[in-house]
């Protein structure tokens, strides 16, 4: 069996690099009814020391689930862009902000997503012009396939999106199908679920990264999507399981939510979770990622890591 990267539980993780380290956010154990969230730190992706919680959570009435967070660097400042519920029930995006990578991080007071009736995994995406767009999952009843799409806001700053929202992709393949027959805002849906939004550009292309299916799952899984600008139209072939990461592919329960980063030489890095053999916690792995006739290939087992190199913070 492979070894995670991380031996505790480090649900969707979002690894990036920051003034000369790699630094990784993720989701905590839900069974420890644990608010805000922890990150590591790594000089050279083959030590992690655990840093402690960077964000405290907020206002208890907003929630006390706290998922999938992302950072990005921008005017000076780091901005962690995350959801809040109760349980599995009324997510909202929210930003929190703070002076360094390692926190501690202060929520700024803004839902991002006051009209959405569930809303997670925000994604911050940085254009080549400068333009930012805010990626997310949210809840889509009035569809063929009803569950949980991706969608996308232009952002106005850090902390303000537009109001219009465009809608990115909706489920079109079985293999993910969060659940069948669940009843869901009063009535009985076969549900389907597309979440963990990450945009790459490579080769004149935006390639969406999404993860499918019921996370709780063996099925679960991260397949990709294209398009010729960050506002689609989103292009994805129907297939019969997903196609970046899989269970068949990676040897690994359940992989996915991942996030794509690079190393100070370009080499580009997905990162992602998978259940331990037991079933009782979610684990970070990383792998290198290539690209083959243009499109992503994770080559599972292999690292590339650049201990040497330093950098300063840059806008992602």
């Amino acid at each position: 069996m492979r070894k995670p990267v991380f031996s505790g539980y480090f649900a969707d993780p979002f690894l990036t690099r920051f003034e000369g380290k790699y630094f990784a956010y993720g989701t905590g154990d839900p069974a420890l009814s644990t608010r805000g969230f922890e990150a590591l730190c790594s000089p050279d992706l083959k030590i992690w020391t655990p840093i402690g919680t960077v964000f405290a959570g907020t206002d208890p009435a907003l929630g006390d689930s706290y998922w999938a967070p992302e950072v990005a660097f921008a005017d000076g400042q780091y901005w962690m862009y995350y959801s809040v519920g109760h349980g599995i029930a009324g997510h909202h995006l929210r930003v929190a902000v703070a002076d360094s990578p390692f926190g501690p991080f202060d929520d700024t007071g803004v839902n991002l997503t006051p009209d959405e009736t569930f809303a997670i995994d925000a994604h911050p995406f940085r254009d080549h012009n400068g333009d930012r767009y805010l990626f997310f999952a949210r809840d889509v009843l009035d569809a063929p396939r009803p569950g949980t799409h991706l969608a996308v806001k232009r952002m106005i700053t850090m902390t303000d999106v537009e109001t219009a929202t465009t809608a990115v992709r909706a489920p079109d393949s079985d293999w993910q199908i969060y659940e069948r027959s669940r009843h869901m805002y009063g009535r009985v849906l076969n549900w389907h679920t597309l979440e963990g939004p990450t945009v790459v550009q490579q080769h004149g292309r935006y390639h969406l990264f999404f993860s499918g299916g019921s996370w709780e799952g063996a099925g679960y899984g991260v397949s990709v999507a294209t398009a010729s600008s960050a506002l689609g139209p989103w292009t994805h072939t129907p297939s019969a399981q997903a196609d970046i990461l899989s269970t068949a592919i990676t040897g690994l329960i359940g992989p996915g939510h991942n996030s794509v980063t690079h190393d100070p030489d370009g080499a580009a890095l997905i990162a992602y979770h998978a259940w331990n053999p037991a079933r009782t916690r979610r684990q970070m792995y990383i792998d290198r990622l290539i690209w083959a006739n243009g499109a992503p290939v994770a080559q599972p087992g292999k690292l590339t890591h650049s201990p040497s190199h330093t950098d300063r913070s840059v806008e992602d």
